[in-house]
């Protein structure tokens, strides 16, 4: 009697955990990854039309950060109509059709190639438009940074000439394996950390709740197929947004219009002189998309952001009051002056980076270890890839990069520091978008920045040049920068945990997305701006792409010149600015209540705070309301609210890429 049930139990067992194990990997189909690919391709060509030949170039650029979203949402939408349902896609497959998408999506952006692309190459055009340049750094530039050809020069900039490929070849292979090799370093960082912020620390990852939200399921004869969400707040948020959205936008084509004002709207004009100016326009933005945002992180870190904001005008108002020049605090960033804003704000990112990674010290020295054990591939087979695979990535990729300044005439030395304080960004600004869904946009300085505080004289000059032509690597963009890839493969991390997608698959199809995308994006990019010329693209003439571009030079003369030596202020406000974020990291290890989060306190020295504040406000103020008076149970029927309002706004500004498009091409 007593081995009847030991019989029996077994193969049930082992036939639960086949089920399991098929219904984790169900979602990575052949169909799935092939729409996804396709899509990827198109959304890649349509970018280059959408954020650089029509587009602004604004921080929240069109295709490369938002298409994601938008055909996440269509795909739905045809998988909920009755049509649609014949083809039975379920919500795991297309998640990972979007995942595909979402990871090789950023590479077509202003803030990408749109942004390599001229840097170099603009080298040539300057020293021929500003003749004073040739003689100073002319010579120190590589044969295989970019064509020297007047004509091929000239084309690039002024358009109506075919791509001479020949003069090509060399230096597109070189940036773009550039390019590629701080993707595979930043992704396999991502692949070795992952586990501790998704498991370990569970962030908030508000982003990643857009897609897994917008997806549902409905139980029907053929099995449970996507849908589209059925909670009346979540249509009610996306109605709310989309219309206004859809209106204001109507606005800028019919002027008599009344729009609905969301900000940034001037309620209070700044005062010039005295103490005041501190102050600067006080401005109202309420856009919902961001004060969802607000209301979906933990409410300490909304608290934060604009509590550490009203702080920062009040010693801006101090500064004054004991001497500094009037001004407003979003005008003290670049300035060294006390009280150093942007330099306190570049001291606490190092502090935070230095404190992630030794909160992950635990995780990260127990995946070296397997890595270098034979347990590699079964310790880790719920990992991306093996944590050993990933460590090599990261040191080809990492040595690759460190050669790259070494052809370019660079000490190794130099490529080994701007590498690691490049990757040590890349993975603090991962880290602060998982929990507040901005990223790149908290960030203060740039590394040129850093580097005239710290005194450029310290480097050579083929150093120098090396340096700025790698700008386009650490200018902060939000949503259509280099780091996002990374950024973005975590958040597809944290969908396949939420969602029980097998991640080995999944990342492997994402990686071919990435090369894919890569791939076309280049050949697009180029070919487009020999056709249309750079000058004559939307986001370089109407925007600031052209002047970075041109400003970047003209900073290479500038260092070349007029060399800078260490800044005492400079160094003083980045200590400031560390001491302040470790300070407030240990008064929250140590006091569970302790409200202030680190994180609100490098928002507050970043630009952009003056706008944002507000969000945060109303954002941390409805969370609380709700969460006091309605408890956790309220919060989570009101979090479909919240995606509806983002969802919203995501297919307004894709209903207007579509049409910029359309009437360009008509014009």
């Amino acid at each position: 009697m007593s081995s009847q049930p030991k019989q029996t139990a077994a193969p049930d067992s082992s036939a639960s955990a086949s089920a399991k194990a098929e219904a984790r990997t169900r979602g990575i189909t052949p169909r799935a990854v092939l729409i996804g690919l396709l899509l990827l391709s198109a959304v890649t060509v349509s970018a280059f039309y959408a954020d650089l030949l029509t587009g602004s170039g604004g921080y929240t650029s069109g295709v490369p950060a938002r298409a994601p979203f938008v055909v996440l949402f269509l795909l739905t939408a045809l998988a909920t109509l009755p049509l649609g349902r014949a083809l039975r896609f379920t919500r795991r497959e297309l998640l990972a059709t979007y995942a595909v998408v979402f990871a090789g999506a950023p590479f077509l952006s202003y803030g990408v190639l749109g942004f390599m692309l001229p840097t170099p190459i603009y080298l040539y055009y300057a020293a021929r438009k500003f003749p004073d340049y040739a003689p100073v750094y002319l010579h120190l530039i590589p044969n295989w940074f970019s064509p020297s050809d007047p004509a091929a020069v000239e084309d690039f900039f002024m358009g109506g000439a075919a791509v001479p490929w020949g003069l090509w070849y060399v230096p597109l292979a070189a940036w773009s394996s550039f390019l590629l090799a701080l993707v595979i370093a930043s992704v396999c960082l991502v692949v070795l950390i992952q586990r501790q912020w998704i498991t370990n620390e569970r962030l908030a990852f508000p982003l990643a709740q857009i897609p897994l939200e917008l997806v549902t399921e409905s139980d029907t004869k053929q099995g449970r197929l996507a849908r589209l969400p059925v909670a009346r707040v979540f249509w009610l948020g996306f109605v709310l947004t989309l219309l206004i959205g859809f209106w204001n936008n109507l606005g800028g084509i019919f002027p008599a219009l009344p729009s609905i004002p969301l900000g940034p709207v001037v309620i209070s004009p700044a005062v010039r002189v005295g103490p005041l100016a501190g102050i600067g326009d006080v401005e109202l933005v309420l856009w919902p998309w961001l004060i969802a945002i607000a209301f979906l992180i933990p409410k300490e870190l909304s608290l934060s952001a604009w509590v550490f904001w009203i702080m920062r005008v009040l010693l801006a108002i101090m500064a004054i009051t004991f001497g500094a020049q009037p001004r407003a605090a979003m005008d003290w960033l670049g300035d060294t002056a006390f009280p150093a804003f942007a330099y306190q704000g570049f001291g606490a990112i190092l502090a935070l980076a230095l404190w992630a990674a030794w909160k992950a010290r635990r995780h990260l020295s127990r995946a070296v270890q397997i890595a270098f054990s034979r347990e590699s591939g079964r310790a880790d087979a719920d990992e991306p890839i093996p944590y050993r695979w990933a460590l090599i990535g990261l040191a080809l990729s990492c040595a690759w990069m460190v050669g790259f300044f070494y052809l370019s005439g660079a000490r190794p030395i130099v490529g080994v520091v701007f590498v690691g304080l490049l990757l040590s960004f890349y993975m603090m600004w991962n880290w602060i978008r998982a929990e507040t869904g901005l990223g790149m946009l908290l960030f203060p300085l740039f590394l040129d920045d850093m580097l005239d505080g710290f005194g450029n004289s310290l480097l050579k000059p083929n150093e120098i040049l090396t340096w700025m032509m790698l700008r386009w690597t650490y200018f902060n963009g939000a949503s259509s920068t280099a780091d996002v890839v990374s950024g973005n493969v975590l958040e597809t991390l944290k969908i396949a945990d939420q969602a029980h997608l097998d991640t080995r698959p999944l990342f492997r199809a994402m990686s071919v997305g990435i090369v894919v995308s890569l791939l076309v994006a280049v050949y697009v990019a180029v070919t487009g701006i020999y056709h249309y010329g750079f000058y004559n693209l939307r986001a370089a003439n109407q925007s600031w792409l052209s002047s970075q571009v041109n400003w970047n030079v003209g900073h290479v003369f500038a260092a070349l010149t007029s060399p800078t030596q260490l800044d005492p202020n400079a160094i003083a406000g980045i200590g400031a600015g560390a001491v302040v974020a470790i300070g407030l990291g240990l008064l929250r290890a140590r006091f569970w209540w302790w409200p202030l989060h680190p994180v609100g306190y490098l928002a507050a020295n970043c630009w952009g705070m003056h706008w944002y504040y507000m969000p945060f406000f109303v954002g941390w103020l409805a969370k609380t309301l709700v969460t006091r008076y309605g408890g956790l149970k309220l919060y989570r029927q009101t979090v479909p609210l919240a995606i509806g309002l983002i969802a919203g706004e995501l297919v307004n500004s894709m209903i207007w890429t579509v049409y910029r498009i359309v009437i360009f091409g008509h014009r």
